[in-house]
């Protein structure tokens, strides 16, 4: 049996858990207790879980996504939070993530996830779907479509 992505098992337990009534939360919770995420930092966790399954190293992340390593580390490890998506969005495209992986880390951070009817967000994930990662190429492509840019963190 092929074993599921991070992102198929919380793409399957989200479908279940719409077929489901209060009075089947229990068995839901029991049922799938191993699958829950129960740490208190899931982005941290997630992040670092990508990096080293992709054979990455956070600060070439840090250094593509033009944050300081300072600064990128606390972010990883939830020490320091932002309420700037392009900042985690930067960060993603710079560890290459694909689609799925993204929108992952977005909800894990508690940010929304990329929506196909925003035009920034319909162009980001064209630019994904294209392998375009390159931040300045990216913000060349955004603003070419007449969109603002990934814009720096200054927190």
């Amino acid at each position: 049996m092929k074993k599921e992505s991070f992102e198929q098992g919380s793409r399957r337990l989200n479908e279940e858990l719409l077929s489901i009534g209060l009075n089947e939360l229990q068995e839901f919770l029991d049922q799938h207790r191993t699958y829950l995420i129960k740490s208190p930092h899931p982005f941290a966790d997630y992040m670092r879980m990508k990096f080293k399954e992709k054979g990455i190293l956070q600060q070439n992340v840090f250094l593509a996504a033009d944050l300081s390593e300072n600064y990128g580390y606390k972010l990883i490890a939830e020490e320091k939070h932002t309420r700037q998506r392009d900042t985690i969005l930067r960060l993603c495209m710079a560890a290459r993530f694909g689609l799925e992986e993204m929108q992952e880390a977005l909800i894990l951070y508690g940010m929304a996830p990329l929506h196909g009817r925003l035009a920034r967000d319909a162009v980001l994930t064209v630019a994904v779907q294209n392998g375009i990662y390159d931040l300045c190429e990216l913000n060349r492509l955004l603003e070419s479509c007449g969109l603002a840019p990934l814009i720096e963190d200054y927190e």
